[in-house]
Order: structure tokens, then sequence, then C-alpha cells
């Protein structure tokens, strides 16, 4: 155990200081190669272009400290693979815009890379096929609900690192020390990351750095089976084993949960543009955080509320997930969280 812990921080120090050191040489690469992202005055309201390249900081630290730290094998291979192909998918996006068809078909690729190195969901209610499909659909939401939540400074790195945590805390809980050490080779290069990022943001991360955390983020629910902490845990393990159906249920809410900031994102975002009319691939500034900012939050506010709220929704997951909320109250908390999440922004 100690040994483990030692690697731990090991991957995590080196993968912060290889971030920290490399994202100003980003920055000086952007302003000489002029890759910046410039305001639009609608969804892109930063005052001053600012570069691009913050993905390539995150990605190029994350790999090398997993490369150094993680044990060979044929899963993280199939991970970095999916992870890498997503991230050049969205460097090309950053240095010539692709149409949202082009970015399609490649997450659709780095989606089956996943699919193929066994990332699916852990269970046997489904028959494979809809497993498939299931864990396709899943790898491609979050990808793209990270990749539309990233519209203000700070915002998609904050809410990655409290995703990357709650699931450390879930995979350290069941003894997943594997699992526990990619999350810290991830987290370590986005907290640095963040120090750069934060308002006023000296650099963004770019497609490349949202597509490439939405991808690894969507990734990690599928290396656990979640049905078999709620069957340890549980108040009432009789009652989910015996039903396929709830635990499937159950089981899902988990990992949805702690993404639920980005997964409301993309939820709200489609249902807004459809009523409108707008195709749901089409930008528009109906995003959550632009709706606080013409409230008039400052970005330090909306930061610090979005951080908080997806720290509350993994909370209650890991509550319930590890026995300390039943299953009527846990209902009732998740409604209320609801209701209050529209009403703060929408109303």
């Amino acid at each position: 155990m100690y040994f483990v812990l030692i690697r731990h921080i090991l991957s995590f120090v080196f993968s912060f200081f290889l971030c920290f050191y490399l994202v100003p040489l980003m920055i000086q690469a952007s302003k000489k190669l002029k890759i910046f992202d410039v305001p639009d005055g609608k969804i892109k309201v930063h005052k001053n272009p600012t570069p691009y390249l913050g993905g390539v900081a995150i990605y190029i630290s994350f790999v090398a400290s997993a490369a150094l730290f993680y044990p060979v094998e044929n899963k993280i291979l199939w991970l970095i693979l999916g992870s890498t192909f997503l991230f050049l998918v969205g460097l090309l996006d950053d240095l010539r815009p692709l149409s949202p068809k082009q970015k399609l078909i490649g997450q659709i690729i780095a989606t089956l890379c996943f699919l193929k190195g066994g990332f699916s969901l852990k269970t046997y209610f489904f028959e494979s096929y809809i497993n498939i499909f299931a864990s396709g659909f899943w790898i491609l939401s979050i990808i793209n609900a990270f990749n539309l939540v990233d519209v203000m400074d700070g915002l998609a790195s904050t809410l990655a690192i409290t995703s990357a945590s709650s699931f450390a805390i879930i995979a350290f809980v069941l003894g997943k020390y594997d699992l526990t050490l990619l999350l810290v080779s991830f987290l370590g290069s986005v907290i640095a990351f963040l120090f750069f990022n934060r308002p006023p943001a000296k650099i963004y991360l770019g497609d490349a750095g949202s597509m490439f955390i939405g991808g690894f983020l969507s990734a990690i629910p599928l290396l656990i089976r979640w049905s078999m902490g709620l069957r340890e845990f549980s108040l009432f393990p009789e009652f989910i084993s015996h039903n396929s159906f709830l635990e499937i249920i159950f089981s899902a809410a988990i990992p949805v949960m702690c993404l639920g900031i980005p997964a409301l994102e993309i939820l709200y975002l489609v249902a807004i543009r459809t009523f409108k009319g707008i195709p749901f691939y089409s930008g528009s500034p109906h995003h959550f955080s632009i709706y606080l900012k013409n409230k008039d939050w400052r970005t330090g506010s909306v930061l610090i509320f979005s951080a908080l709220m997806s720290s509350i929704l993994s909370l209650i997951a890991i509550l319930f997930m590890f026995g300390f909320l039943n299953f009527y109250l846990f209902l009732a908390i998740v409604f209320a969280f609801l209701a209050a999440w529209h009403l703060a922004i929408y109303q």
C-alpha cells in the first residue's frame, strides 16, 4: 500500500509540473502561430483574442505521466488511442474549423476505439448490441457535453476536476487503485492548467482539450461495475439485486450525477435549441453560464456556483452508492436539486 501511495503522489506531481511547464510554452506557440480564440460578441464574449492550445499541454502531461507510472495493459492502450484520436480531431478543428459532420465522424471513430477496448456498460441486463449502442451514445454525449460547456474562463477545467475527483474517491473506496492512478495523473495536468485558465484566462483548452477531457471522463465510468458497489453498500441490497431493471437504472445514475453539470448543459441546450427551431448542433447563446452572466453574475461567481453544484451532485451519488441515503431520500434530493438548478438559471 505504501508503494501504491508513492506511485500516486509521483504520478500527480509529475503530471502537474510538466503541464505547468508546458502551458507557458503553448501560450508562446499560440501567439507565434497566431492561433487564437477570437471574440464574436455572441457566445465568445471574452475581451481579447486568447491563445488556444491549452489542450496540448494537458494531453502531453497526462500521457507522459500514464506512460511512466501506469502498468502497460491492453485496456489503457485503447483508452489512450481513443483519447488521442479525439485530441487530434479537436486540434484540427482549432487550427482549421471542421464542419459538425466532420467532427461527429471523428468522434464516432474515437468511440469505436473505446468500444473495441472493452469500454462498455458493465451489466448483463442489456443484450450485447443494445449495450454497445448505449455505451457509444454515452461516450459521444459526454464528449460533446464538455465541448459545449467550454464557453467561459475556467469552466470546463473546473468541472473536469470535480468529476474526476468524484470518480477517484469511488475508485479508491472500491479498491481500484489502477483507476485512481489514471485519475490522479489526469487531475495533476488539469489542475496545473487551471492556474492559467482561471479568470482572466491566459489560455483556453480549445476543442483539442475539451474533447480529450470529455472522452477520458466518458470512458472512466465504463471501467467500474457500479452494480457491485450498490449491492455491497446499499441499504436495500436484496431489493436491487432482485430487480435487474432497477439495478441498471441506479447504476447508471451514479456516473451521470458525477458528470451532472455537463450532462445538464447538453440536455438543456438540445431542448432549448429544438424548442426555438435551432439545429441542436448549431451554436447559440443558451449555455447555462451565459444565462448566469446575463443576470450580472461575475465569472468567478459562475465558477464557484458550478463547482459547488457539481460537488453536491457527486456527493449525493456517493452517499447513495455507499448506503448513506435510502432510495426515497435519494430521489427526493435529486428532484429538489433539479428544481433548484432550473429556477436559479432559467427563471
